[in-house]
Formats: C-alpha cells, sequence, structure tokens
C-alpha cells in the first residue's frame, strides 16, 4: 500500500482534490467525512488494501487527516 493509493482512495470518497494538496487537513472539521463516510471509508480500505478496521478501533482523532489514515494503515500491514 502506498501513500498515494490511500490518497485516491480518499479524494474518491470525498470528492475533493484538496486532500492531494493538503494531506494535513482534517477531514471531519473541513465536513469532507462524516460518520456514513466513516464506514465507507473502512469498506474502503478492507476493499482496496485487505486491512480490516473495526469500526470499534476507529478513532476520530487518530484518523482525521490524509496522513494520520496513512500512517494507522502502515501500522496494520
Amino acid at each position: 500500500m502506498e501513500k498515494q493509493q490511500v490518497l485516491e482512495m480518499l479524494v474518491e470518497l470525498c470528492e475533493d482534490d484538496i486532500i492531494v494538496e493538503n494531506p494535513d487537513i482534517d477531514l471531519f472539521e473541513e465536513g469532507l467525512l462524516d460518520s456514513f463516510g466513516t464506514i465507507n471509508l473502512l469498506v474502503e480500505i478492507e476493499n482496496r488494501f485487505n486491512i480490516s478496521v473495526p469500526i470499534t478501533d476507529f478513532n476520530r482523532e487518530e484518523w482525521n487527516t490524509p496522513n494520520r489514515i496513512v500512517a494507522k494503515l502502515a501500522e496494520r500491514q
């Protein structure tokens, strides 16, 4: 899994290219992700990267930016 692949997935999910320009943007504060988007994110992570992230392991403060999402997924590989 490469950072670029994660960013591409997030651009698709959030429908905004700003993610590539600013990988430290807070996806929740900016309204790019919400509760429903979080579920879609976890499903996409499992489908694309074969990494299972239970919703109980999802802490919004730890997964709120593209860079943090990349780091959290790297921990699980």
